[in-house]
C-alpha cells in the first residue's frame, strides 16, 4: 500500500480473501473498497434485474440479466494499481485495466435496435451464449482481461422481483403485488416484503464454495429490495452465511430511496432485512456518522443491530455532500475492523 492511500495506517491485508455481496452502484462500490485491501475478491451479484439493456438482452436471449454482472467486471478492473503488485510493476498493464474498465461502461449510441447498450453487457451475454453457461462466461472474461478477483450470480437462473405494496389502494389497509425489479424500485407504494420467483431459487455453487472460504464477507449498501435483500432469499446462500467463519459486514444505506425505501430511517432498514432473514447473524452493522446523530436514534439503532447478533460501528462514510459511499472511506472503516479496531 503507497503512503497517504486509504489503507496506509492499516495497510494491505496479507492473503485476506474477500467476498462482496449486492448489485448495480452499490456493489460497485463496495468492490471498489475491499480492492482496497486485496486483490483476492469475489463478487456475488443479483440476478434480477429486468430494465434497460439487461431487460432487453434478458427478454431476447433468456440468459441471466447481464448488467450487474458487467458493473462487477469494470469495478475489479478500474482497481487501484496500488493494491495489485504486478500492477504496481507494469504501469501499462494499470493503463489498459482502466481503459477496458471504461470500455466495458461504454452505451452505445444512435437509435437502433444497439442503441443504449453497454458494450459490456453484449460481450457478456455473447460469451454465455457461445460456453452455454455463466459462470464459464464469467471467468472467461476475467481471463482475458487478466482481473484478479472473481465475479459470480448469487443463482444461475435469472430471478424475478415480486414484492408486496401497500398505498396504491383507496384502502390502506390493501396490498397490490408488483412484479419486477423496476416496478419494485420505481413503485409510489410503500414497499412491504420481497420475494424472488422461482421461489427457494438454487444458489451458485461457485458463490456458496467462495464465501466459505471467506475471511470477510460484506452485504450493501445498495437498492435495499432489489440488491440487498434478495441475496437472503437464496436458501443455500444464506446457509452458508451462516456456517461461514467469515466476518460478515454489513453496509447500510446513508439515506433512503425514492420509491423502494421512501420515508426509510437507518433503522427501518435493519427492521426489513431482519424480517426476511431473521436467523441471519452478522458482525458488525457499519452506518454513516452523519445519518444517525448521537442520542436515541443511536440507541434504537444499537437494538435493531443487536438483532442480528452484531454491534453497531459508526463511522465517516460519505462523499461529502452527497448520499453515497466513499470506497476510500469504507476501506479505512473495514481495515481498522480487521486489525481488531472498532
Amino acid at each position: 500500500m503507497t503512503s497517504g492511500g486509504p489503507g496506509a495506517s492499516a495497510g494491505q491485508q496479507a492473503g485476506l480473501k474477500a467476498v462482496a455481496l449486492g448489485g448495480g452502484h452499490g456493489l460497485f462500490n463496495t468492490l471498489t473498497a475491499v480492492r482496497y485491501l486485496t486483490p483476492h475478491v469475489t463478487a456475488v451479484v443479483t440476478v434480477g434485474d429486468d430494465g434497460g439493456s439487461s431487460g432487453r438482452l434478458r427478454n431476447e436471449l433468456g440468459g441471466i440479466p447481464p448488467g450487474d454482472l458487467r458493473m462487477a467486471l469494470a469495478a475489479l478492473m478500474g482497481a487501484p494499481a496500488a493494491v495489485d503488485d504486478q500492477l504496481a510493476r507494469d504501469p501499462a498493464a494499470a493503463a489498459r485495466h482502466k481503459r477496458w474498465s471504461r470500455i466495458l461502461q461504454h452505451r452505445l449510441g444512435g437509435y437502433g435496435a444497439l442503441a443504449g447498450h453497454p458494450v459490456g453487457n453484449l460481450m457478456l451475454a455473447g460469451v454465455e451464449e457461445l460456453t452455454g453457461d455463466v459462470v464459464q462466461a464469467l471467468d472467461a472474461m476475467v481471463d482475458l482481461f487478466g482481473i484478479d478477483g472473481r465475479v459470480l450470480p448469487m443463482a444461475t437462473v435469472p430471478l424475478v422481483i415480486e414484492a408486496d405494496v401497500s398505498g396504491l389502494e383507496s384502502d390502506p389497509r390493501m396490498s397490490r403485488v408488483i412484479r419486477g425489479q423496476v416496478a419494485v424500485a420505481t413503485t409510489p407504494g410503500k414497499v412491504r416484503r420481497v420475494r424472488v420467483i422461482p421461489t427457494e431459487p438454487a444458489p451458485c455453487g461457485e458463490a456458496v464454495d467462495a464465501i466459505m472460504a471467506a475471511d470477510v464477507v460484506t452485504l450493501g449498501p445498495g437498492s435495499w429490495f432489489s440488491s440487498v435483500i434478495p441475496h437472503v432469499l437464496v436458501p443455500g446462500q444464506v446457509e452458508a452465511l451462516r456456517a461461514t467463519t467469515a466476518r460478515k459486514v454489513l453496509f447500510v444505506n446513508l439515506a433512503n430511496e425514492p420509491g423502494e425505501t421512501t420515508g426509510f430511517s437507518v433503522e427501518r432498514h435493519l427492521h426489513v432485512l431482519h424480517a426476511h432473514a431473521d436467523s441471519m447473524r452478522v458482525d458488525d452493522v457499519v452506518v454513516d456518522a452523519a445519518s444517525v446523530p448521537a442520542g436515541s436514534e443511536r440507541d434504537h439503532l444499537e437494538r435493531a443491530a443487536a438483532s442480528f447478533g452484531a454491534r453497531l460501528v459508526v463511522a465517516d462514510l460519505a462523499v461529502p455532500g452527497t448520499h453515497e459511499h466513499d470506497p476510500r472511506k469504507s476501506a479505512q472503516t473495514l481495515a481498522r475492523l480487521l486489525g481488531g479496531g472498532s
